[in-house]
């Protein structure tokens, strides 16, 4: 089944059901939005995470190992057995990323963990990066 949605960089998007990612928690500073979907970003390694129920709320992600090839996570146990990890190939960490003063900054201790087996994320919050 697709679901159709209007967004303020995007226009109006139509998307397959399952291809929704579902935060039960929502993400830091936005508890209320559940329901995202990645999106490429040009031919880049970037891809838009934008919320499906809040038009204007979108995110630049990319793998950490695009902007930190020593970075290294592996979800605890507690975060596996909420987001249902069965396999490790399922597991995909994203960190999001901003341009401050013409610098890229990417929130590593935030990172976003997702299930691409059953369409599940959550975005933990790191003690100590490295």
């Amino acid at each position: 089944m697709k679901i159709k949605f209007g967004t303020s960089r995007f226009g109006n998007i139509e998307v397959e059901e399952d291809r929704i990612i579902n935060f039960p928690e929502g993400l830091l500073g936005f508890s209320s939005l559940k329901r995202y979907i990645l999106m490429d970003y040009k031919d880049t390694p970037l891809k838009w995470l934008q919320a499906v129920d809040d038009p204007d709320v979108a995110f630049i992600v990319t793998g950490p190992s695009v902007i930190s090839p020593g970075f290294s996570f592996r979800p605890d146990e507690s975060t596996r057995q909420m987001l249902e990890i069965e396999r490790d190939e399922d597991v995909a960490i994203l960190v999001i990323v901003r341009v401050d003063s013409g610098k890229v900054i990417a929130n590593f201790n935030g990172p976003l963990i997702l299930n691409a087996g059953n369409m599940k994320g959550v975005q933990v919050v790191l003690e100590k990066v490295f």
